[in-house]
């Protein structure tokens, strides 16, 4: 079966897109054919970029990253600039944490994941989970008073820092209508050419991300409940990073598979409370074997290196990555 994905003449901008591998094992097809959906959009006169998500110390290899890299480059797949590395920016991470919880929208959670299974367990109706499949926080540390939190602290005992869901749609709501957000909107503020660049700054309320295939799309960050922001192991989450370098990089369209779309809503949630401005969004299926499982490293999806090693050229391997773009980046197949 093919499907068709067309999008609308919004394809004749001259998109910035990235490519965000996580360098914790080899390139392998699922991810060529992400970096090909996102490098075709950028064509012919936008940009392709590529941001290393390495903020992982257990899991990121220098030599993973360089070896992506030097795949990248054999298929032809050049970026646009210098490559980002998340592991360099944990300062600017921090700031911006230190935003958020200036603005009340941040608490130390001290339940370990035993405890919060153990809470979900025992609740009367089924445990929620997450989009991603985690379990919902119950909320126990969210009422904690201030001497509290500053006791557990001062004892060292562990915590991470979790979005307070409810303040934080509150103060986006009051962000998203304020008179310089509607000026910034309607183009008449200082920053309201955002749109005529590919990017929206988008200050209605309720939030919407800006689906290039079908418009705009409601959000539904409240899905994730009191979600995690940082950890002790790791001092930035994935949500927060990715948002804070699109708009570092400049990224106009975000290139992302299918199973990320619920995870945009959170990130248009932060791109509001921080000011960033909300880029477009497109999606493309997930690459699967031929059980219908999705390809992924932890599987033992076959590796970018092996199918050179065997001999395959970089045009062949190209072609193994199913989704391919039609001209002018109009239309997108998956057979």
């Amino acid at each position: 079966m093919t499907i068709r994905l067309q999008y609308n003449d919004r394809c004749k901008t001259e998109w910035v897109t990235r490519f965000a591998p996580s360098p914790t094992g080899a390139l392998h097809l699922g991810h060529v054919a992400s970096a090909l959906f996102g490098w075709t959009l950028a064509q012919p006169a936008g940009q392709w970029l590529v941001r290393m998500e390495d903020i992982d110390p257990q899991r990121c290899k220098p030599a993973f990253a360089t070896a992506i890299l030097e795949d990248l480059a054999w298929l032809g797949l050049v970026p646009d600039g210098p490559v980002l590395y998340q592991s360099t920016r944990m300062a600017v991470y921090r700031a911006v944490l230190d935003t958020l919880e200036h603005m009340g929208v941040l608490y130390p959670c001290f339940c370990t994941r035993s405890d919060i299974a153990r809470e979900s367990a025992a609740m009367f109706s089924a445990p929620h989970t997450a989009p991603d499949g985690s379990l919902l926080y119950p909320g126990r540390c969210r009422t904690l008073g201030t001497a509290e939190r500053l006791r557990r602290m001062e004892v060292g005992q562990p915590y991470v820092l979790r979005l307070d869901m409810a303040h934080a749609m509150a103060r986006a709501r009051d962000c998203a209508m304020s008179p310089v957000a509607r000026q910034e909107a309607d183009g008449t503020g200082a920053t309201g050419q955002g749109s005529a660049r590919g990017v929206v700054v988008d200050a209605a309320w309720p939030l919407t991300y800006h689906d290039l295939a079908c418009g705009p799309v409601p959000c539904q960050p409240e899905l994730f409940g009191d979600v995690v922001l940082a950890r002790r192991d790791v001092p930035a989450s994935y949500h927060l990073c990715v948002t804070c370098d699109d708009a570092a990089q400049g990224v106009t369209l975000v290139t992302r598979g299918e199973d990320l779309r619920p995870a945009t809503s959170l990130h248009r949630l932060l791109q509001t409370l921080m000011g960033w401005p909300a880029p477009y969004y497109a999606f493309h299926p997930l690459l699967c074997d031929a059980t219908g499982r999705r390809l992924a490293k932890r599987d033992g999806a076959l590796s970018v290196r092996a199918m050179r090693q065997s001999g395959l050229s970089a045009r062949q391997v190209r072609d193994k990555a199913v989704f391919a773009a039609a001209p002018h980046g109009s239309t997108f197949l998956h057979g």
